[in-house]
């Protein structure tokens, strides 16, 4: 049982003894190296102003992002809009209305004599 330990030591010694060294500034846990900071220029998405007269010329993917995010913002809203009504009470007043009429119930309501309502017209 000794002998294994002292084995084993030996072998983590002689892993240690034989592994590169490595230095502080060597280890780098998925720093990305330089800078990232870039100084302000005062513009606009660091883009320069151009020179009167001259248009600016669009990349490929702006106008994509436009028409998609219009499109999708268009879609969006007509679906909103015309979506169905999914409310209980969209089924079951007509439901309630019928059951009523059926066991020949009256299914206006009216108010008590206590309410403040009593006698009011609507």
């Amino acid at each position: 049982m000794l002998q294994l330990a002292q084995s084993s030591s030996s072998r983590a010694v002689a892993r240690l003894a034989t592994a590169p060294l490595r230095t502080a500034g060597q280890r780098r846990l998925a720093s990305g190296g330089g800078s990232n900071y870039n100084q302000p220029s005062g513009f606009l998405f660091g883009e320069k102003p151009l020179p009167k007269g001259q248009k600016r010329e669009k990349e490929d993917w702006e106008n994509i992002w436009y028409w998609g995010m219009g499109g999708g913002l268009v879609f969006m809203t007509i679906g909103y809009l015309y979506k169905p009504d999914t409310s209980i009470q969209s089924w079951a007043m007509p439901e309630a209305k019928k059951n009523l009429e059926a066991s020949g119930k009256t299914w206006k309501y009216v108010p008590s004599k206590n309410s403040d309502y009593y006698g009011k017209e609507t």
